[in-house]
């Protein structure tokens, strides 16, 4: 049976350029790798300016272009400026990752005020400021795509342990993909979001240190164990390329059926 070698070419990105937040490690790392080997120019930013160095030096060794930044996105004007520096650098923004993240998860009687506020500023604040700075550059290009990193617990009320910033930050990053994609779509501005589960990832690192944890969280999703974090950038590179011209305002969920039970 033939078939069409466009259905292929329409994952590619050569030309464009991707920006990532929390590029130097997990998931951010994976979109990274994957928007370079689809041919994009990748900025890898992370808050530390060595792992993003690195993973730059990863893709650019296997003949991709990248440029790293250190970033921390609670800082505002830390993040308008880079975003114009990578516009800059490659002459285009066509890609966002609001990928970097934080949680706080302790009892919602002990949380502190000003952890919920870290956890609001990074896991929501910052993508909204990305995606307003970002959208400058892709309102003058004609369009651009922004995938937003939330999570399972941004589709439910999580229930195995207090997490109720990283909770609440999740849920409303959902809903700011869909308010944002009705706003630009006008636009040619895709705007959607991707629903992991448990990652390998540093941010799962003390919850697998609990054999009992583990074993309630691998009970509770039906493919029995944790997402690698390789299984998450195809759906990352989906959201961001032509094969999905006609999908915006949509939460991905890669969650091994958390979500269906």
């Amino acid at each position: 049976m033939p078939f069409s070698p466009s259905v292929f070419a329409s994952f590619r990105l050569d030309g464009e350029a991707a920006f990532v937040t929390g590029g130097g490690a997990g998931i951010g790392r994976g979109a990274a790798l994957a928007f370079a080997e689809a041919g994009a120019a990748v900025a890898v930013t992370d808050i530390d300016g060595e792992a993003a160095e690195a993973v730059a030096a990863e893709i650019n060794g296997a003949g991709g272009l990248a440029r790293a930044f250190a970033l921390d996105v609670a800082n505002e004007a830390r993040i308008v400026e880079v975003i114009d520096d990578a516009a800059r650098a490659f002459g285009r923004l066509d890609v966002l990752v609001n990928n970097a993240g934080t949680a706080r998860r302790v009892p919602t009687v002990e949380l502190e005020t000003a952890d919920w506020q870290r956890v609001l500023d990074v896991n929501l604040t910052a993508a909204m400021i990305g995606s307003r700075e970002a959208a400058k550059h892709m309102l003058r290009q004609g369009g651009g795509r922004i995938i937003n990193v939330a999570s399972i617990m941004g589709l439910s009320g999580g229930g195995l342990y207090p997490n109720a910033a990283y909770h609440a930050t999740k849920g409303a990053l959902v809903n700011l993909t869909r308010a944002l994609a009705a706003e630009w779509a006008k636009d040619g501005i895709r705007v959607n979001a991707i629903a992991p589960t448990f990652l390998r990832t540093k941010l799962t690192e003390r919850l697998r240190e609990d054999p009992v944890m583990v074993a309630r969280i691998e009970s509770r999703t039906p493919m029995g164990r944790f997402a690698e974090t390789e299984e998450i950038s195809p759906g990352i590179l989906y959201l961001a390329s032509r094969a999905s011209a006609m999908v915006t305002g949509h939460t991905l969920a890669i969650d091994g059926g958390w979500l269906a039970i």
